[in-house]
């Protein structure tokens, strides 16, 4: 199983998209607030060059908002 790891924050609709997404495949992730926990953000921006949410880490591949298609291809759903 991939290793996950979502930076949200409470109030982002893709974020939202994106856990209703990973519910609906039974995908299992990590999920780190960027608006609440300063290291969270700091380690996002970090590995990910990005300030906007959601960044999704799937095994070190990172993804930026919400792409269903792109989140498919890095989790192998069909």
């Amino acid at each position: 199983m991939p290793k996950v790891t979502i930076y949200t924050t409470p109030t982002c609709v893709f974020c939202k998209m994106t856990k209703a997404f990973f519910k609906e495949h039974d995908v299992v992730y990590e999920e780190k607030d960027a608006s609440t926990d300063a290291a969270a953000r700091d380690e996002m921006i970090a590995k990910s060059n990005q300030m906007g949410v959601p960044v999704i880490d799937i095994n070190g591949e990172f993804t930026v908002g919400f792409d269903k298609e792109r989140l498919s291809q890095l989790l192998h759903i069909s």
